[in-house]
């Protein structure tokens, strides 16, 4: 039986050394101070924008749902064209008339 294990390190991702570094450049950058801050900020537009983004899926459902018909109601009974048939002979253009 063949057991095939999973790789700890996936390519393109940085791991603990890589991810120290990154984290030491942001304490330097934004202090020891502003980053809880900026984390919280950063939590709260996350938050703002799936609550946008719901709402607009809810809209459209309720869009989609009041749009909803029968197929069967879908006849052409009270359809009236008023609309007059012509063809390329009956029209007369100004320079016919003149």
């Amino acid at each position: 039986m063949v057991v095939e294990i999973a790789p700890l390190v996936v390519p393109g991702v940085p791991g603990g050394p890589e991810l120290l570094i990154i984290l030491f450049i942001a304490i330097l950058l934004f202090g020891a101070n502003k980053i809880p801050k900026l984390a919280r900020s950063s939590g709260e537009a996350i938050g703002e924008f799936k609550k946008g983004q719901e709402k607009v899926e809810s809209e459209l459902e309720e869009m989609r749902k009041a749009g909803e018909y029968d197929e069967d109601d879908d006849d052409d009974s009270g359809f009236v064209d008023t609309e007059p048939v012509t063809s390329e002979d009956d029209v007369e253009t100004e320079t016919e008339r003149t």
